[in-house]
């Protein structure tokens, strides 16, 4: 490592990573749709959805499907007889960095036949929107609510889009995405000075906070009083 590249690795940790690059295109060598009974039935049943189809870590199978048209594969892919992926292991994303777009992924399991199938749909940085899989799988609930938490994913249709590990308040955005400085958006004095001066309405419910606030008990016993 250079001296230049080492100085701009410390500048990073304050400023986050620059934008630019390369505009975030698939990777890797196609590979035969045949290796894999879902993937040929899908390039059948979406031939123009399917954008890429690769085989990572010896036999891990993994398809790019365009975002217009990814909720209606996933569906496909949940529905089908022959395709039955009835477990969402994971919801996550990636972020490369360098301006590129970030990759939404969806790792699903067919129980019934055994089989596993990872959908990636890349998102601009300017159109982070996709929507929600809740409806096709309860447990994407929370999952996309991480992903929204920490990556910015907005999901359209969720039944409950908020923060999950940050407060809601949080101020300094997303965490894990590369344009996020190590040491975060605001200065060490910042962070302390809000550290020890916290909102109580942040934190605590109304409830929770009559327990040693008088003036929060009687407001509690006022709004009860209201007709």
């Amino acid at each position: 490592m250079s001296g230049e590249e080492f100085r701009d690795g410390l500048d990073a940790l304050e400023t986050g990573a620059r934008p630019g690059g390369d505009a975030g295109v698939p990777a890797g060598e196609a590979a035969d749709p045949a290796s894999h009974p879902t993937v040929e039935m899908l390039t059948r049943a979406f031939p123009d959805a399917l954008q890429h189809h690769v085989v990572v870590a010896g036999d891990e199978h993994v398809v790019y499907v365009g975002a217009e048209r990814a909720s209606e594969v996933l569906t496909w892919l949940r529905d089908d007889p022959e395709q039955r992926y009835d477990y969402l292991a994971d919801v996550t994303a990636v972020d490369y960095g360098g301006g590129r777009p970030l990759e939404l992924v969806y790792q699903l399991w067919s129980i019934p036949h055994r089989r596993a199938l990872r959908v990636k749909v890349v998102l601009p940085l300017t159109a982070l929107v996709a929507d929600s899989v809740v409806r096709l799988w309860s447990t994407a609930d929370w999952l996309e609510r991480e992903v929204f938490d920490m990556f910015g994913i907005e999901f359209r249709g969720h039944p409950d889009l908020r923060r999950i590990l940050m407060p809601e308040n949080y101020a300094e955005g997303h965490p894990l995405r590369k344009d996020f400085p190590l040491r975060g958006r605001f200065s060490r004095a910042e962070q302390t000075r809000r550290a020890l001066s916290p909102d109580l309405d942040d934190d605590y419910t109304l409830a929770e906070k009559e327990v040693v606030d008088p003036a929060a008990r009687r407001a509690a016993r006022e709004m009860e009083e209201q007709p």
